[in-house]
């Protein structure tokens, strides 16, 4: 009869399994499953304790609290994805622009912070629009107008043509420094939350890189930032 008690126990377990890595999204799989693993250890250390078995039973039943609870370091189902969750979108602020680049698939989205088009988002601009937000920003905002022309550079390449000799010279030279960035920043830019490891550091640094990296067609200004962030990060 135990027998058959823990079989219907453990298909209960496989089906709710199979429905967590069905909905579930990447960022909480790898919690779910802890738990989901928590759990079958404890109803096998039940077992145990009902069929007397007591020495498998108490050390399992130790196991099966820290699963749930979640303190089991050894117990890693996406061994290959750890900390990546951490550092899935990276921010980066200018007094004009707020963008935001997505780790996984480079896509980028910004919103307007202040002037004409205040609030909006990018992916809600036209074209045109977003061309005249770039030139309002060339001279008073020009860290803006760089990611704006990386923003507009993946999606339309060919907006330079329309938009006059300005946007083929772009806005590298009346560039302006903006002065030290704080270590909040730099955590956002990679990605990243406050006390991130040394090894996350780098490991968010080699995969932004590789997204922005001007040889790689991505934006000069936003490398830099991303390179900033990381020397300021690892100095302290």
């Amino acid at each position: 009869m135990h027998y058959i008690i823990l079989a219907v126990l453990l298909l209960l377990i496989v089906y709710v399994a199979l429905r967590s890595f069905l909905n579930a999204n990447p960022k909480t799989m790898a919690q779910n499953m802890s738990k989901i693993a928590g759990l079958a250890a404890l109803l096998l250390a039940l077992f145990l304790t009902a069929t007397g078995r007591f020495p498998f039973a108490i050390p399992l039943g130790f196991i099966a609290i820290s699963l749930l609870k979640g303190n089991f370091s050894g117990f890693n189902p996406f061994p290959g994805n750890a900390n990546k969750s951490a550092g899935q979108h990276s921010r980066v602020r200018t007094r004009t622009v707020e963008m935001k680049l997505d780790h996984d698939t480079g896509e980028m989205e910004g919103r307007v912070i202040r002037g004409k088009f205040a609030s909006r988002m990018l992916s809600s601009m036209s074209e045109p629009e977003l061309i005249e937000l770039w030139n309002e920003c060339l001279k008073p905002d020009p860290q803006a107008a760089q990611l704006l022309e990386a923003y507009m550079d993946r999606l339309t390449p060919d907006w330079r043509d329309g938009a006059g000799a300005k946007a083929k010279q772009g806005s590298m030279s009346g560039s302006r420094s903006e002065g030290p960035i704080s270590r909040e920043e730099a955590y956002e830019i990679l990605g990243l939350e406050p006390g991130a490891s040394k090894v996350d550091i780098r490991r968010a640094h080699r995969r932004l890189m590789k997204r922005m990296h001007p040889d790689q067609g991505g934006s000069t200004y936003l490398a830099a930032k991303i390179n900033e962030a990381k020397d300021l990060l690892l100095d302290q």
